[in-house]
């Protein structure tokens, strides 16, 4: 995939609704018909086809022509449907933050074109110690807003497990990019919010974000 079709894929879920669509494709069990889409989302047909066909491009989202199973064969026209590529239909979906990488990824573009992958770090770094900063001053807990940012965090000890990637789609296609994006969001959160006593590391495990927030060793 080149790095044109990397950003396209990432930027395809900034819109609402054509997220909201993508996590119901991936949560029926069952492809997904646009009349389904467009009446379970309160969207007329025509903006539901578009929102979907730009998931297919983006390859989020797959389409094929399949004859609902009440329908006898060759009786009316073969209505197009859709389901998650690769391992989205098999998977829950758990809160995404879409907007939150792609917003990285567009400062990233607008900043350096020539080197989007080092400007996006950077970016998702300062926006981590940015919030970082914000859950500091406001005395709020560090674990809550990792809660509340999609990670669903387990305090194990003195460390973090975060259960959820919410960036799940995203990293199963460009799994280098977004971890390493992960990683630095989340590097500049823990930094932002003066907790010293962690450590984010690329820890990667199945069923689990690719970053562990592990205990910081005592100083020498």
């Amino acid at each position: 995939m080149s790095t044109g079709e990397r950003w396209s894929a990432m930027a395809a879920l900034v819109d609402r609704s054509r997220r909201a669509l993508y996590d119901y494709v991936c949560r029926a069990d069952h492809p997904v018909t646009r009349e389904e889409a467009a009446e379970a989302h309160g969207m007329s047909r025509n903006l539901t086809a578009f929102h979907l066909d730009k998931l297919v491009e983006s390859g989020l989202l797959r389409a094929h022509y399949q004859t609902p199973a009440d329908q006898p064969r060759g009786r009316g026209r073969t209505p197009k449907v859709y389901e998650a590529a690769g391992d989205g239909l098999a998977i829950t979906v758990p809160e995404r933050r879409y907007e939150l990488i792609a917003e990285i990824l567009a400062d990233a573009v607008a900043d350096d074109p020539h080197d989007a992958p080092e400007a996006a770090r950077r970016h998702a770094r300062q926006r981590g110690r940015d919030i970082g900063a914000r859950v500091r001053d406001a005395g709020e807990d560090l674990v809550a807003v990792l809660a509340g940012l999609g990670f669903e965090p387990e305090a194990l000890g003195a460390e973090v497990m975060l259960r959820n990637c919410p960036f799940h789609a995203l990293a199963t296609r460009q799994t280098a990019l977004v971890c390493g994006l992960n990683h630095a969001f989340l590097a500049g959160l823990v930094d932002g919010a003066g907790r010293t006593d962690l450590l984010p590391r690329l820890a990667p495990h199945p069923g689990a974000c690719c970053v562990r927030l592990e205990r910081r060793p005592p100083a020498a």
